[in-house]
């Protein structure tokens, strides 16, 4: 997800987005837990897009 991405969307589908990644992060944490993960890039792509729908709910916010 780029951050033109990001701006594209509404204030709700943020938020649903939100959710969704925190979802599919906690369920790759458990995964690696009981086996090997192939991809392990993945953690931190999903959290660089948290942070980037983070990024832009905040700027939101202020303006």
């Amino acid at each position: 997800m780029t951050g033109a991405e990001v701006k594209a969307l509404k204030d709700e589908e943020i938020t649903t987005e939100l959710k969704r990644l925190r979802a599919k992060l906690f369920g790759l944490k458990n995964k690696s837990v009981s086996e090997k993960i192939e991809d392990v890039s993945q953690f931190g792509k999903i959290r660089k897009d948290i942070a980037r729908l983070l990024t832009e709910q905040t700027a939101r916010a202020g303006a």
